[in-house]
């Protein structure tokens, strides 16, 4: 397995901000011909840097604007404890990412709602009643200022 290098680095950066980029696009943008471009992108899925290609939906479009974080404290941590809240927590639609977290708190939940009541029925019903949990807190958020990797 070789360390990617700078090419590698401008291949990932340049699919992360648009994935459907044609290889022939892709290739002149990182200073390559398409050949050895397809060749460090096969490498890069082979080594698991590139895990996969997806679309980012607009998520306030589509109605989901209430962003909630939420600080989970559970009652127990034992390796069983943790491997069925992370099993249960993955169930929930509304959780769009889940942290352990070392700290005072165990786990932070990114949660993506269409309105407060919305995340209220979500965190009372659900995030709640996820195994071990002992306690929450919640933060809003009020303005989304950068999301994403790139």
């Amino acid at each position: 397995m070789t360390e990617p290098d700078r090419i590698d680095h401008s291949i990932m950066r340049e699919l992360q901000k648009n994935a459907r980029i044609t290889i022939t696009e892709l290739a002149s943008r990182v200073g390559l011909s398409k050949t050895p471009c397809q060749v460090r992108m096969r490498r890069l899925e082979e080594q698991g840097y590139i895990t996969g290609y997806t679309a980012l939906l607009n998520q306030t479009r589509m109605g989901l604007s209430h962003i909630a974080f939420a600080q989970v404290t559970l009652n127990d941590t034992s390796s069983k404890a943790l491997a069925a809240f992370n099993e249960a927590v993955r169930e929930i639609a509304a959780v769009e990412q889940c942290h352990m977290i070392a700290g005072n708190f165990d786990y932070l939940l990114k949660v993506r709602t269409r309105n407060m009541a919305e995340y209220r029925q979500v965190l009372g019903e659900q995030i709640s009643a996820l195994p071990h949990v002992l306690q929450t807190s919640t933060f809003v958020v009020m303005e989304n200022v950068r999301d994403g990797a790139v």
